[in-house]
């Protein structure tokens, strides 16, 4: 049998579960979504938004890229974020890391990689930005999973630096920003960072881009 025909195997298998358990869900799901959360994680694989949160179809609005960058020349993303908080209104952006990246243990190195040398510089800039206090810790993977997490915690950043995000707080006391990473090993997620409206202040950025 060829590979795609399982994931087509397994999509009957699915709806018919359901369809069992509720007749009208696929009716119900096909009225609209209302999901509280925008999820900005990275395209691993091994980390799926629904999977390890035991989240259902329309809970989570998913934006996935390498190393779950929020970058602000990224159009894709900025189009996903203006989307969600202005049309759907989420209460909650979730930018969610792992720890045994692919991106940022790429960032960590001297390596030619192609094309995604271009985006690898982003996370590379996190790393120049905290390299002295990475290097303190003598543990390489130590101070791998650090990096992962200053990674996500200058994502949160970034999008705090929004005009999207801004203005929303401007209007409303959400969405709230949380940092997170999802540890691989063990199956958890580790909380890093949190922000709320009125809690970032900046003397530099305001509506940014």
């Amino acid at each position: 049998m060829k590979e795609y025909k399982k994931l087509l195997l397994s999509n009957k298998a699915w709806a018919s579960e359901r369809l069992e358990l509720d007749p009208t869900y696929f009716d119900n799901l096909s009225k609209t979504q209302t999901p509280l959360f925008l999820w900005i994680g990275c395209a691993d694989s091994r980390v799926p938004a629904e999977e390890i949160t035991h989240a259902d179809p329309g809970d989570i609005f998913v934006h996935r890229n390498v190393a779950n960058m929020v970058v602000h020349t990224d159009i894709n993303l900025l189009s996903v974020l203006q989307y969600a908080v202005e049309v759907l209104e989420v209460k909650h952006i979730i930018v969610c890391g792992h720890y045994n990246c692919g991106g940022v243990k790429a960032a960590m190195t001297n390596h030619d990689f192609g094309l995604i040398n271009k985006w690898l510089r982003n996370i590379k800039e996190v790393y120049e930005k905290h390299y002295e206090d990475l290097h303190d810790i003598k543990d390489e993977t130590a101070r791998f999973n650090k990096l992962v997490e200053l990674n996500v915690a200058e994502q949160i950043q970034n999008l705090a630096k929004t005009s999207i995000v801004q203005k929303a707080w401007g209007k409303r006391q959400f969405p709230h920003l949380h940092g997170w990473v999802f540890d691989i090993h063990k199956g958890e997620i580790k909380e890093v960072l949190n922000i709320n409206a009125g809690e970032w202040k900046s003397p530099v950025f305001h509506y940014d881009f």
